[in-house]
């Protein structure tokens, strides 16, 4: 039996937990919540978007990284940045750009994706969110294309408008027709512009990023980086940093 002293401070962290964990029931949408405090993992069911997730539990006072969601290979993400700077001033391409925007994105069937799209430190106003023909940001948002389109030449890639308020932030959460593997290499494009006056340019209000698979639930279970050696909460201090949502 552990010492006295030791038990209380192990029920402390239990009701503590218990207290984060009831938040996430105040979420529109939210089935069942379970939490490890061992292995500090929240596991979460329901149809809220998951950005809301996270930032419930950051309100309770604690970070959180989103670790998987939805089935194997039915989850992928977008890291939105601008390559304003980048194309202007020919940078490596091993240069950190501003990070001001994530997409991501769940199939939830057959034929239908939602997609969570969040974005922060762009000027107010209402932009458009697209999917692009292709995933070459060689020029930044001018070398990804038109907007997709499907098989049978019909547009696909239009997912809405996003509002951006004073504050420089805005969130769309966007039920979408397509699969997960369609999307996976294309580009995703926030942008304020006219698509109608030609290709697309790169300044400081278009963000770009290339749509790359993520990890289904339980399928990433690593706590070390292996390219860095970092503990993913040192990886997610560095990437806050340059603007990680």
């Amino acid at each position: 039996m552990p010492p006295p002293g030791c038990l209380l401070r192990t029920l402390s962290l239990m009701k503590r937990a218990a207290t984060r964990l009831n938040q996430l029931y105040k979420l529109g949408g939210i089935t069942k919540v379970e939490g490890n405090l061992q292995d500090q993992l929240i596991s979460v069911e329901g149809s809220a978007a998951p950005s809301a997730i996270v930032e419930a539990i950051q309100a309770t006072g604690r970070d959180a990284i989103l670790r998987g969601s939805g089935a194997s290979n039915s989850a992928a993400v977008s890291i939105l940045e601008t390559f304003a700077n980048k194309v202007e001033t020919h940078d490596n391409d091993d240069q950190d750009r501003d990070v001001r925007g994530l997409a991501r994105m769940v199939q939830v069937s057959p034929d239908r994706t939602l997609v969570d799209l969040t974005v922060r430190g762009v000027a107010p106003g209402t932009y458009r969110a697209t999917i692009r023909a292709y995933g070459d940001l060689k020029d930044g948002a001018t070398s990804t294309g038109p907007v997709w389109s499907g098989g049978d030449g019909k547009v696909k890639g239009t997912l809405g408008e996003v509002e951006v308020g004073k504050d420089g932030r805005g969130a769309a959460f966007v039920d979408h027709p397509f699969q997960i593997w369609e999307a996976i290499g294309h580009a995703m494009v926030l942008t304020k512009q006219d698509e109608g006056r030609g290709l697309l340019s790169n300044d400081e209000d278009t963000v770009v990023g290339v749509i790359a698979r993520s990890a289904g639930m339980w399928e990433n279970d690593k706590t070390v980086c292996s390219c860095t050696g970092k503990t993913l909460w040192e990886e997610r201090k560095d990437e806050l940093k340059k603007g990680m949502l």
